[in-house]
């Protein structure tokens, strides 16, 4: 499997859906972003610190890469992929398409 892109309702219907085991949520955003409006069950790792952190991360696991617009969670991805990462989906529209497509009680920045 490839990288791919997920928007934020099909990341909605896949967290909603019990008979489909849950993605690791991957912000990679800085932590002042991170405090600010995320996801909850999403684990902060900024993107700066990915390579020295990525032997934290399982390569096989389904694993969503969330940032602000999706920049750079897609740049992540793509070094995550390069390293061997097999399942990796990038939250298209990052966390302000999350706030705007699913829950806009979700404050914006």
């Amino acid at each position: 499997m490839t990288l791919q892109q997920i928007s934020a309702t099909e990341l909605n219907d896949w967290l909603s859906d019990p008979d489909r085991p849950s993605p690791l949520l991957l912000d990679v955003r800085e932590p002042r972003e991170f405090d600010l409006c995320r996801l909850d069950e999403a684990r902060l790792m900024p993107m700066a610190s990915v390579p020295a952190r990525m032997a934290e991360l399982d390569p096989a696991a389904d694993t969503v890469l969330i940032c602000h617009h999706g920049a750079r969670s897609m740049q992540v991805a793509l070094f995550l992929e390069h390293q061997g990462f097999t399942r990796l989906y990038n939250l298209a529209g990052g966390i302000a398409a999350w706030s705007r497509d699913v829950n806009p009680s979700l404050p914006t920045y």
